[in-house]
């Protein structure tokens, strides 16, 4: 093209795409990143329209089909595609109520963990002799505790519930996003580009949150959707014991839980719900990869 052509927008989309398709073209090389998110968006669209797509009432029960097998086993009904648990509830619309508050839980968690863990971060990573020791040591000796212990024990303190299953959740995620942050920050305070921003005149909240965070979202935005994987098995482990979720409320690991007493004559009761959280977490968990290998420049100029 000489100097002589008009450069058209057709050329100019060509030759300078937009952010959201050079993010899609890496992303979408990733085929396992590709099926995680197909799976997600219909976990999503069910847990949305749950009332309309739900075959029954969620706590319906119906006596006179107590513990039926799913649709294509013998004794099956079509009437519950995926058999019926304990007392008579149709498994299917209990797995897609309980899509609801497993991602309302892993959703809320990160958010509620996430802000507080970026602003512990920039703090300790603007401030690295004045507050960055204490952070740094309260957090590795958060750390040191195995995260479903101290889960355990917060809702022990705080009662078993939603709102003390998603707080137990978000505290023990907590560390991850301030040590993160904090090496993030640390790894651009020196940059040319923060100097400059000093010598202007930048205010501490503006070189913190408009100079030095954006370039520090990439990794965050992975470690948030990898977070969400675990936040969904913390759920489903706290509702396992009793200390998450309270039944009769549908919930995957609460379903877990009040079936285990019948895995050996009526294994859909169990195997259906983790199942759906198996097939969940391995979904956002390879929506991760593929969000690392997008958003990480040395990775995506590798592919």
């Amino acid at each position: 093209m000489n100097s002589q052509t008009p450069v058209t927008p057709a050329d100019q989309s060509l030759l300078y795409p937009s952010p959201f398709k050079e993010f899609w073209h890496a992303f979408s090389r990733n085929k396992g990143a590709v099926a995680g998110l197909a799976f997600m968006l219909l976990v999503v669209f069910c847990a949305l329209f749950a009332p309309w797509v739900a075959p029954h009432d969620p706590s319906e029960q119906f006596r006179d089909a107590l513990l039926t097998p799913p649709s294509w086993l013998e004794g099956g009904r079509f009437t519950f595609l995926l058999g019926t648990d304990e007392v008579g509830r149709d498994l299917l619309s209990r797995l897609i109520h309980g899509a609801r508050l497993s991602l309302l839980i892993g959703l809320s968690s990160v958010v509620m963990s996430l802000i507080p863990g970026i602003l512990l971060g920039l703090l300790a990573g603007f401030f690295p002799r004045l507050m960055g020791p204490a952070i740094t040591r309260v957090m590795d000796v958060m750390l040191a505790l195995p995260s479903l212990l101290l889960a355990v024990a917060i809702v022990a303190i705080l009662g078993p519930g939603l709102i003390n299953t998603v707080i137990a959740i978000a505290v023990v995620s907590l560390p991850s996003y301030v040590r993160l942050t904090r090496a993030a920050v640390m790894g651009e305070l020196h940059r040319d580009y923060v100097t400059a921003a000093r010598l202007a005149g930048a205010s501490l909240p503006r070189l913190m949150f408009v100079t030095v965070l954006p370039n520090c979202l990439a990794p965050l935005i992975v470690q948030a959707t990898l977070s969400f994987s675990s936040a969904i098995l913390d759920a489903a482990a706290l509702g396992f014991l009793g200390l998450g979720v309270q039944p009769p409320t549908p919930e995957w690991g609460t379903m877990l839980a009040s079936a285990r007493d019948y895995i050996e004559r009526a294994w859909w009761v169990v195997s259906l719900p983790g199942l759906t959280i198996l097939l969940s977490v391995l979904a956002i968990n390879l929506m991760g990869d593929g969000l690392r290998d997008a958003l990480d420049p040395k990775l995506k100029n590798a592919i």
